[in-house]
């Protein structure tokens, strides 16, 4: 018996069934041993291409020789602090810098427009200095995300959140009321306490005036604290709205008093071919969700906001925080998380995501086809997809999910997106080459054209 079944056969055995799913041919999954740059191998010495960079977190490619050394330090030094009461330096370093890269950043360069009103009264007059971030750490995206809701309540006394059809926030019972597909909320929904309000993704601009009267509508009949979205939704299916999208959210939610709430832990750190994807448009949030490549592999997100906003909203701790976790701001993580941003800047990651992915969309809308399929190609940065729909218009999700698995066999790892599973993915390491994509490329086309 290969090391591969053994894995599997053991995980079978003993872990939940709902979690990974196992072809009865063993086509699907591979078991992963170790990751080096844009490469795997798998428990059978294997060697594969990740064009995942394992949901987007190995943004400065799998075990980045800085990130592992800060983390392996870091754990030889202090392995573990109390988050929420004796406190450790790397998080208050981590904190300082997620400032610098993001609001501090973008108030010096972004519209002075963009700072939202709280309560239709503003908080804070654009001055020209920069406005400083403060962080709420957690471990997993959907903590961000939720500790973003709580911000949100605290800081309008409104309970409703405005989500968009298509969106994935991660899977807590907070983060649910957000997420949109039934597959996820369906089994859960008689405990859900349903503060979401979802509304169509726009897909290009003629959809925006459509999208904005649900959402003013919304506003009218409902107490709403804030808008919820994701610049490029990634689960969604890698839809890429248009470019008026994120500046009309930001003017409705100034003319309501709400919060503007990014969720960018897929998008964040470069992948779009920007530090954060809401650089393309300008659009200054109120709070950014953040995650997956922040660390380059070990569990820790954050929940960034506008300074001003956030003591507005959240009392002094007194003794006891009404928001923290055992694992808050875990030290490990927080120095890779330092050393990531480091690498990110040193080897200017956002830029050759800007490049390499147009070079990829260029490859895909050039070389993949089939006569039997409608093929639509879309992305920003290293953020593409693939959507294949039958010749009858119905998701093609059956030869989406069998090209992958064949891509796979072949060495290369690919992930299906969307509702139905048809959009084949793109969102490798950004430390991937020209070379390595066009391989890729030929390879599915290869097999999407014996299909």
């Amino acid at each position: 018996m290969s090391k591969t079944s053994q894995v599997l056969e053991t995980l079978r055995d003993y872990e939940s069934r709902n979690i990974v799913f196992m072809e009865p041919d063993g086509s699907w999954p591979i078991v992963w041993d170790r990751a080096k740059d844009v490469h795997v191998w798998d428990a059978d010495g294997k060697k594969y291409l990740d064009l995942t960079a394992a949901f987007g977190v190995a943004a400065a490619g799998h075990a980045n020789p800085s990130v592992v050394k800060a983390g392996q330090k870091q754990m030889s030094r202090l392995l573990h602090a109390m988050g929420d009461v004796q406190p450790h330096a790397r998080k208050a370093e981590l904190a300082r810098d997620l400032s610098r890269i993001t609001f501090e950043r973008w108030s010096k360069s972004l519209n002075p427009s963009t700072v939202q009103p709280l309560n239709r009264e503003p908080i804070h007059r654009f001055t020209g200095s920069p406005i400083r971030g403060k962080t709420i750490f957690s471990n997993s995206g959907f903590e961000a995300v939720e500790s973003a809701f709580k911000t949100a309540l605290l800081a309008t006394g409104r309970r409703g959140v405005i989500a968009f059809e298509g969106a994935y926030h991660g899977l807590g019972y907070g983060a649910l009321n957000a997420t949109h597909r039934n597959f996820f909320r369906n089994p859960f929904h008689f405990q859900l306490r349903e503060f979401g309000h979802f509304v169509p993704f726009p897909k290009k601009s003629a959809d925006l005036a459509n999208v904005e009267w649900s959402i003013r509508r919304i506003f009218h009949r409902e107490h709403i604290g804030a808008i919820l979205v994701e610049p490029v939704q990634g689960r969604g299916g890698i839809q890429v709205p248009p470019g008026e999208f994120l500046p009309r959210l930001r003017k409705i939610c100034d003319d309501h008093g709400a919060l503007l709430i990014l969720d960018e832990i897929y998008t964040g750190f470069g992948r779009t071919g920007k530090w954060f994807a809401c650089e393309h448009t300008g659009v200054m949030p109120d709070l950014i969700c953040l995650g997956k490549a922040l660390t380059g592999g070990f569990p820790l997100s954050a929940c960034v906001g506008r300074a001003e906003l956030m003591d507005t909203a959240w009392p002094a701790s007194r003794g006891e925080a009404i928001h923290t976790s055992t694992f808050l701001g875990h030290p490990v993580g927080c120095a890779m998380a330092l050393a990531q941003i480091r690498e990110i800047e040193k080897l200017k990651l956002p830029e050759r995501s800007a490049e390499l992915g147009k070079f990829l969309l260029g490859e895909l809308q050039s070389k993949i086809s089939n006569p039997k399929l409608q093929i639509a190609v879309r992305g920003l940065g290293l953020m593409a997809g693939v959507e294949l729909h039958l010749s009858d218009g119905r998701p093609a999700t059956d030869a989406a999910m069998q090209a992958i698995k064949i891509m796979l066999q072949h060495g290369f790892i690919l992930l299906p997106e969307g509702e139905y599973g048809n959009v084949i993915s793109f969102t490798p390491p950004l430390t991937i080459t020209e070379a390595q994509l066009a391989k890729a490329v030929a390879e599915l086309q290869k097999i999407l054209a014996t299909d």
